[in-house]
């Protein structure tokens, strides 16, 4: 159900079509051009000649004088163009024709008396160079409201239902300065993308309304001139109006959009196209040019960047608006245009609907991995075909939102089912929270089967931690009270267990056993035991603080940890088991705890413990002791602080006292020696930690334990 409302809402919004749906089909149209450009075909009847910096450098600075441009298309013609078209503005009278100049004060007084100077107009002289010869002059569409004198030259014949309605719109042209619009046989618009557009140039109107007519583009002006045409043919719909299907030009037939458009497939530019105006003008008979010219189509147009005629292409490049008009020229003489029609946009409604249909059906069905591989492989399909239909028809087909909105469509199927499953787990674990411990449930949610009887064996550290006096506080209150009290302890000192990542086994009377490195592996466990029964002293006075009020003694924890190898896993009956650790390491922390009433310090460690986290935690070597049920003695270490205070010069200079002072009672020195030893200890363990003033009260009746290090 979810799935179709989905691919519904998908249909409707690519009907709508919103920015960022066509920003994304575009900026993917650009990457096909991008992987397979068009070539450059040198033998194509189109040249540029160009106003680069190298004329400018020569000549002057734009404008140049009428009479140069007079020149240029007497040379043009003199080498045998087909047509020339000025992708430039002649709006103005010449500012160097001489009848402009006498009109200036300053150069009237240097002309002789009687001089006459009226006939000397440089508009006249470029007028006449350009009178009956094909020449093809640019206008640009403008927003003003100034009238202009611009009438196209073309004959636009339409067939269909008023093809011509909706091809951009010039709202005024700019003018061509007198004679000029009288004697041009060509007028062309310059513009290559609707005013106001500076974004990509993708597609280029071939037409324009203007207020006095429908005005070819330059590029389909040059062409009709060079292929001395009169008239061209605007091909629409039959039975819809304002839809323009291709625009005739004698032999050419251009496939474009409703609009009149035409989608450009783009090369690089190439050096070849182009020939510098500065040589045109320079040798009037040069071979090589007239090779380049000859029978071709020649576009004058201009590469220098001051002249502010560069336009970006999909290619990813910046290039002169000269050159693209060359494009839809060349692309026209060889027909081979890119096409993109309403049954391409139609044909990726449907594979969108199919890709989701996909998607949908493999979710409710076989899961989302499997909805995951299955609709990948679709989507590359799509992908496949798009490229496919690029390269062998020139086809523009979105491959974009059939795959964007199969993603989206399974991101969010798939954050439904997640959050469904997730709900359904929630239930699941406060059915069982009760019998089972939440890191068991934890683990059987990642594994996704059954647990089993049985375990394996591992590195593992255990803790226990025992409540110190208690069968004499039972005796001082109700068993109630006990059970709230145990209750309120147990979660404050269970919090801090967990936040180290440890495991809680289970509570036993007064005690608690947790373990660290299962079900979750970790590197540093046995640190993070000593860390968790740091927090854990700290958790237990701020417990006692709490109850002050109270009549009843301060509750004090004797914490013991071991690490070793254990087996861990499941063990019970058939029907109802428990994941606990087995082995020997966890009768050495139940002893190793035992044995903080016999060293009179609240937190002990094993020496494989202290040996994992000697550099980051503040340890001290309290002897070598004879565990119960154990052959071999063990070495035990106090675990007085964390990494800040082993790094503190006072437990610095502790540590260093500590040292002389098992070296004294290695070495048996006499009681006077080791009791002053023991006096500088306490003096200097006063301020870091005074619990540790009982252990060095103990260390001489404990004296065996530290002969003992030494054998």
């Amino acid at each position: 159900m979810l799935g179709g409302i989905l691919i519904v809402c998908g249909c409707f919004v690519r009907v709508a079509d919103p920015y960022p749906v066509e920003a994304a089909r575009l900026i993917y149209f650009d990457y096909l051009q991008r992987l397979s450009p068009r070539p450059f075909d040198p033998d194509l009847p189109v040249r540029v000649v160009d106003i680069d910096e190298a004329s400018l450098s020569e000549i002057g600075q734009w404008p140049w004088p009428r009479t140069v441009t007079a020149q240029l298309v007497e040379r043009l013609v003199g080498y045998g163009a087909a047509s020339i078209s000025f992708d430039m503005l002649f709006a103005e009278p010449d500012r160097y024709s001489p009848a402009r100049l006498s009109e200036d004060p300053v150069f009237s007084k240097l002309l002789r008396d009687g001089v006459d100077v009226s006939e000397l107009d440089n508009d006249e002289r470029f007028a006449q160079s350009i009178a009956q010869r094909p020449v093809a002059l640019g206008v640009a569409a403008r927003i003003g409201d100034v009238e202009s004198n611009i009438r196209p030259r073309a004959g636009i014949i339409e067939i269909g239902e008023n093809p011509g309605l909706k091809i951009p719109q010039a709202l005024h042209w700019t003018p061509l300065a007198a004679p000029l619009d009288q004697v041009a046989v060509g007028i062309g618009g310059v513009n290559v993308s609707p005013m106001g557009e500076l974004a990509v140039v993708r597609t280029v109107p071939l037409l324009w309304r203007g207020p006095t007519g429908v005005l070819p583009s330059l590029s389909i002006e040059a062409l009709r001139l060079a292929l001395g045409e009169q008239n061209i043919f605007v091909e629409g719909a039959q039975e819809e109006s304002g839809v323009i299907l291709s625009i005739s030009l004698g032999p050419f037939t251009v496939p474009t959009t409703e609009t009149g458009h035409l989608w450009l497939r783009y090369r690089h530019d190439d050096p070849a196209l182009y020939l510098s105006a500065t040589e045109v003008l320079r040798d009037p008979d040069d071979e090589w040019l007239r090779s380049q010219i000859e029978g071709r189509i020649i576009l004058v147009g201009t590469s220098a960047a001051g002249l502010l005629d560069i336009r970006e292409t999909p290619l990813g490049k910046s290039v002169p608006g000269v050159s693209i008009h060359a494009q839809v020229i060349e692309q026209v003489i060889q027909g081979k245009m890119l096409q993109r029609s309403d049954n391409t946009a139609a044909l990726e409604l449907i594979a969108y609907v199919a890709l989701g249909m996909v998607v949908t059906s493999l979710m409710s069905i076989s899961g989302s991995v499997i909805s995951f591989l299955v609709g990948g492989l679709a989507a590359s399909f799509v992908l496949g075909l798009s490229w496919f239909a690029f390269q062998t028809g020139l086809i523009l087909f979105d491959a974009t939102f059939p795959m964007i909105g199969g993603i989206v469509n399974f991101g969010i199927l798939a954050g439904y089912l997640f959050i469904a499953a997730e709900s359904d787990k929630r239930v699941i674990k406060r059915s069982f929270a009760h019998y089972v411990a939440p890191e068991i449930l934890d683990q059987m949610e990642e594994s996704g089967q059954e647990f089993q009887l049985g375990g394996e064996t591992q590195d593992i550290t255990v803790m226990f931690a025992d409540i110190r006096g208690f069968t004499s506080l039972s005796e001082t209150m109700p068993a109630l009270d006990m059970v709230a009290l145990l209750n309120e302890l147990f979660t404050s000192l269970g919090e801090e267990i967990l936040a180290e990542q440890g495991t809680i086994d289970k509570f036993i009377g007064d005690s608690v056993m947790a373990f660290w490195n299962a079900p979750m592996q970790m590197e540093e466990h046995p640190k993070l035991s000593a860390k968790a029964a740091l927090r854990m002293r700290s958790a237990l006075a701020l417990f006692n603080d709490t109850r002050k009020d109270s009549s009843l003694p301060p509750i004090e924890f004797a914490i013991g940890c071991a690490t070793g190898r254990a087996c861990v896993g499941n063990i019970g009956s058939q029907n109802r088991f428990n994941y606990t650790v087995i082995g020997d390491v966890v009768n050495v922390a139940a002893r190793i705890e035992a044995m903080c009433r016999h060293v009179s310090y609240d937190i002990l460690v094993s020496q494989s413990v202290a040996a994992s986290s000697e550099s980051e935690l503040a340890l001290l070597e309290a002897g070598t002791v004879q565990l119960k049920g154990k052959s071999s003695a063990e070495t035990i270490f106090l675990v007085v602080g964390n990494e800040e205070v082993g790094q503190s010069p006072a437990f610095l200079e502790l540590k260093q006292s500590h040292s002389e002072l098992l070296e004294l009672l290695q070495n048996r020195a006499p009681n006077r020696d080791v009791d002053l030893a023991v006096k500088i200890c306490q003096r200097r363990a006063i301020g870091i930690d005074p619990g540790l003033m009982a252990f060095y009260d103990r260390v001489l009746a404990r004296s065996e334990d530290f002969s003992q290090m030494a054998a």
